[in-house]
């Protein structure tokens, strides 16, 4: 039982970083002239039809990993407070 209500914590924890993160890490700007274009570019090499389908596509999976190294830093802090004590 106290390893379910683990593995829950853990699921919730991560769930929970990443909302978080997909909440506070995203850039909220408009595009200068040579970031459009530059997207554009990016977007018609990698055969996106969108530029900002590509956009998200980057920013959700940067967010996904900050998500990620916090809940290692979290994870690691935790154990390293429960072998101290």
């Amino acid at each position: 039982m106290a390893t379910l209500v683990h593995r829950l914590f853990k699921i919730a924890l991560f769930v929970g970083l990443s909302l978080l993160s997909f909440r506070y890490v995203r850039p909220y700007h408009t595009w200068t002239e040579g970031e459009a274009d530059a997207w554009w570019r990016a977007s018609d090499w990698l055969g996106v039809r969108d530029p900002e389908d590509l956009y998200i596509g980057v920013w959700m999976t940067i967010e996904l990993f900050v998500a990620v190294l916090a809940y290692v830093a979290i994870m690691k802090l935790w154990r390293y407070c429960r072998t101290r004590s």
